[in-house]
């Protein structure tokens, strides 16, 4: 195998998710990461018949597709006291959540 994420580019990769990794988590994270890119190699490598279909799952499953979407239809809640009364704090009929900290990225 050939292709490997290199320090530089995993660098990067970190630099733009805003991770905060030492030394040790890097390299553990990057061997990971080159171990699933291994894996991937491995299973293209594996020679498949041209009539097999690309799948998303191990099974088939039957796509059931409407001609025309259906129709979102607004239905009230029977008991909506029900619900808020499970709410930690409310004001005025809606539900307060508390104030998420934000830190600016540069």
């Amino acid at each position: 195998m050939t292709d490997q994420i290199t320090p530089d580019v995993f660098n990067h990769l970190v630099e733009l998710a805003a991770l905060e990794l030492d030394a040790a988590q890097s390299e553990y994270l990057r061997g990971e990461l080159n171990h699933q890119l291994k894996a991937i190699h491995e299973l293209e490598a594996i020679p498949l018949d041209a009539s097999v279909p690309p799948a998303l799952h191990g099974t088939p499953y039957p796509q059931e597709v409407s001609p025309e979407p259906r129709v979102d239809e607004w239905q009230p809640c029977p008991n909506p006291e029900e619900i808020l009364s499970q709410a930690p704090e409310l004001e005025n009929g809606y539900i307060i959540v508390p104030e998420i900290p934000h830190t600016q990225l540069d």
